[in-house]
């Protein structure tokens, strides 16, 4: 796509999508995802120096306390792939006398999507982003939480006992915490990024041909070519910045035949891709996955050594559509158990931010290869670390209109003789 194209394009999104803006509030990929424009919207937008309490709905309540655990009831979760330890899964099958059935998806806006239309109805909606609470609430698709059920919330980092996206926790417990960087097979690619001014630049000198691959999320995505171009701004809403960072990504494609997806750990365990942008709990997971006799310290994770990289945290909610609200409050609290996040990490690769976890104890109990210890978060990337915020829909639209351009480019050479 020429520049004066996407431009052009950006201009019109900007004001169709910013009528909406003016009238509505704020949104995201949802107003990609053939929801109701007319549906509610929220005007807050949570950042650290302005944290936001959600309101409670009178029509949308936290359950009563002292309620039992539905009897011999089906658990329902949606859930991202490989991100639950089937051992805490069936551990709480026991625990609780229930059956559970895991539902996947496979990017967030997919996810967005079959909870808006009411495909299906979830207990709990597994892993999401913090930038996507805000439009959760304000749609009624997730409930408020019965504190009651979930004592092990006081494992949890102190920061999220108050987060910004979620002030008093009333609607999320936090879940997963990740870095997003670049993992590489050392034994196959002679650069090291570590050695590089701009470690984002390397996907670019790697030479990797045919076996470079990017995430398949948009806003991740987006932010690696704005990163690669010196941006550190991964919420800007400025044209120009969001098209030069779709065009780093199509030139990368030009260079290496870009490829696209979230299958991070399999495919750099298998060699099938030598660098891959990646999640850091993927980095580490990929070790689980490689041949008999290979050693971890082939695979090496890029992270910022001074934590300026992007740090995220995803979060577990009870749908409002839940059938089984009690179960669903137990599960949230069972994942926040020491011992049974200890399982899933090893299970998973993902940290859970829990005071137990340290990166020093998950390397001591095998969970963690020293080699990848870059991977591992602290607490204090909180700070520095840069943050993924909900954005303006008009905003939003451009970067999914220079995503959409990006795998147009990535489909054409998939399909190429």
């Amino acid at each position: 796509m020429a520049r004066r194209a996407f431009l052009a394009g950006a201009a019109g999104a900007a004001g169709v999508a910013g009528a909406s803006l003016a009238v509505a509030g704020l949104g995201t990929s949802l107003a990609g995802c053939g929801a109701d424009p007319t549906a509610p919207r929220h005007a807050p937008v949570p950042e650290p120096r302005d944290p936001v309490t959600w309101p409670i709905y009178p029509d949308n309540k936290p359950i009563p306390d002292g309620l039992p655990p539905e009897a011999f009831g089906t658990l329902s979760l949606y859930t991202w792939p490989d991100r639950l330890s089937q051992r805490c899964l069936d551990d709480f099958s026991k625990a609780y006398r229930c059956e559970i059935q895991r539902s996947t998806f496979v990017t967030i806006t997919d996810a967005l999507d079959t909870l808006i239309r009411g495909r299906n109805k979830f207990d709990v909606f597994v892993g999401v982003p913090t930038n996507l609470i805000g439009q959760l609430v304000s749609r009624s698709l997730i409930q408020p939480l019965n504190h009651s059920y979930i004592p092990n919330m006081d494992q949890a980092w102190p920061v999220f006992i108050d987060p910004y996206y979620d002030s008093h926790w009333l609607y999320t417990v936090p879940y997963t915490i990740y870095t997003t960087g670049i993992a590489w097979r050392k034994d196959k690619v002679d650069i090291d990024p570590y050695s590089m001014v701009n470690g984002w630049d390397f996907p670019w000198v790697a030479g990797a041909k045919g076996k470079t691959v990017i995430l398949n999320d948009y806003r991740a995505s987006i932010s690696l070519g704005l990163l690669k171009n010196g941006q550190r701004n991964i919420d800007t809403a400025d044209p120009l910045l969001i098209d030069d960072a779709r065009r780093s990504l199509t030139d990368l494609a030009g260079l290496v035949g870009l490829r696209i997806n979230n299958a991070t750990s399999r495919q750099i365990a298998s060699g099938a891709a030598l660098v891959h942008h990646a999640w850091s709990g993927q980095a580490v997971a990929a070790a689980r996955y490689l041949p008999p006799g290979v050693p971890p310290d082939v695979i090496g994770y890029w992270f910022p050594p001074d934590g300026a990289g992007p740090v995220a945290n995803d979060t577990n909610t009870v749908l409002r559509s839940a059938k089984n609200p009690v179960l669903a409050h137990l599960f949230l609290n069972f994942m926040l158990d020491r011992a049974n996040a200890m399982h899933n990490i090893a299970a998973t690769g993902f940290m859970q931010p829990l005071t137990y976890v340290t990166p020093s104890r998950l390397v001591s109990e095998g969970i963690l290869p020293p080699s990848l210890i870059s991977a591992a978060v602290r607490s204090t990337f909180l700070d520095r670390g840069l943050k993924e915020f909900e954005i303006p829909i008009a905003a939003d639209e451009l970067w999914q209109q220079a995503w959409r351009a990006v795998t147009r480019v990535a489909r054409r050479q998939a399909s190429a003789p």
